[in-house]
């Protein structure tokens, strides 16, 4: 997995790139990155399926923030990201979310 972060100097906004490798996409139909940028909502933010059996999608958010968010693979496995910044424990307690820290 890999989070590549691209920040403007035209506008207040980083790129941000979301890439769930084949390995861990455990060879998905489809896959949904689900997070505080679109309110936790599984259907917001689809991925593109790559011909090499990756995921990617790229969002644009606002920097110096810090957001949690996870991959929900078919509806139903949760993934985190391998390389994420950092993780949290979820409201529930029962997993961890992945977390990406945009600082300029």
């Amino acid at each position: 997995m890999s989070i590549k972060k691209q920040y403007l100097k035209s506008k207040p906004v980083c790129k941000v790139t979301f890439r769930l490798p084949e390995e861990a996409g455990k060879s998905a139909g489809s896959a949904c990155i689900v997070g505080e940028f679109n309110n936790w909502n599984i259907y917001a933010t689809p991925m593109r399926k790559l011909k090499n059996g990756s995921f990617t999608v790229t969002v644009d958010l606002e920097p110096d923030r810090e957001y949690q968010f996870r991959y929900l693979l078919d509806d139903k496995t949760w993934e985190n990201d391998w390389e994420a910044d950092r993780y949290v424990l979820t409201p529930y307690g029962d997993s961890e979310n992945s977390v990406v820290v945009l600082q300029r």
